[in-house]
């Protein structure tokens, strides 16, 4: 009887074997479970034989050995031999993943040293413009590069004098100056109160006084909204209101 020659291509013996088992069913590597790992490894064997691939005989060895360290695992007994036999696995396992890492990193770096790049080059540079332009574009590039230079400048003070130093009018000046002219002018038109305000919070002032004079009775507004008029008093106003 010929003796089968068994070869598993992808796994460089069974100790690789068994890591990728133990990888892809996530086992610990520190507590084995042999009756999962002979299954899972059984099972790959037999996959591969009914593919009629060459399965090589240390692979058939360490099924037999996985066998042997869980019949001992069932004999009564025999619980320090089957852990000690576990241990050794274990142990050859662990020194076989450490031996892969240290292969992996010596295969980089010998990549590394195959890399070869010679020194750069030493280069004339011609710093001479031989590129021609339109006048129209020169200038333009002219003009947007004194633009910029203008917004690089500090912004002056009177750019933010709108908004740092804007005058603030009281009401209470307002009235005053709106009693003084109605007082001698007692009739004006509405538009005539406003015509020589200077900004909006002068402005906003000037109506705030109008509305307190109206509130204190010495200004009335007439029913169209055009004309103001004055009372020296209230009770000149009060004798208007009884005479109509």
């Amino acid at each position: 009887m010929i003796q089968p020659s068994f070869r598993l291509s992808e796994f460089e013996g069974p100790l690789d074997l068994l890591l990728h088992l133990i990888a892809k069913h996530k086992l610990d590597i520190l507590d084995i479970e042999i009756s999962e790992l002979l299954r899972q490894y059984l099972a790959f064997i037999e996959n591969r034989a009914d593919q009629d691939l060459e399965v090589a005989s240390e692979f058939l060895e360490m099924a037999a050995r996985l066998v042997h360290i869980k019949t001992v695992m069932l004999l009564p007994r025999h619980e320090e031999e089957a852990d000690d036999l576990k241990a050794k696995l274990t142990g050859e396992l662990m020194e076989y993943r450490l031996c892969r890492l240290a292969a992996s990193e010596l295969l980089l770096r010998a990549q590394e040293h195959q890399v070869f790049i010679r020194r750069p080059a030493d280069i004339p540079v011609d710093m001479t413009y031989r590129l021609s332009h339109p006048a129209s574009l020169l200038l333009e590039a002219a003009a947007g590069a004194t633009g910029r230079a203008v917004r690089r400048r500090p912004v002056p003070p009177a750019a933010f004098s709108g908004i740092v130093r804007r005058r603030v009018v009281s009401v209470g000046s307002r009235i005053i100056h709106l009693m003084r002219r109605l007082y001698a002018h007692p009739t004006l038109g509405f538009g005539e109160l406003f015509s020589d305000q200077q900004d909006r919070s002068e402005l906003v002032a000037t109506f705030l006084a109008l509305l307190e004079l109206i509130k204190g009775g010495r200004v009335t507004v007439s029913d169209d909204g055009d004309t103001v008029t004055f009372y020296k008093s209230r009770q000149a106003r009060a004798d208007e209101v009884t005479t109509v």
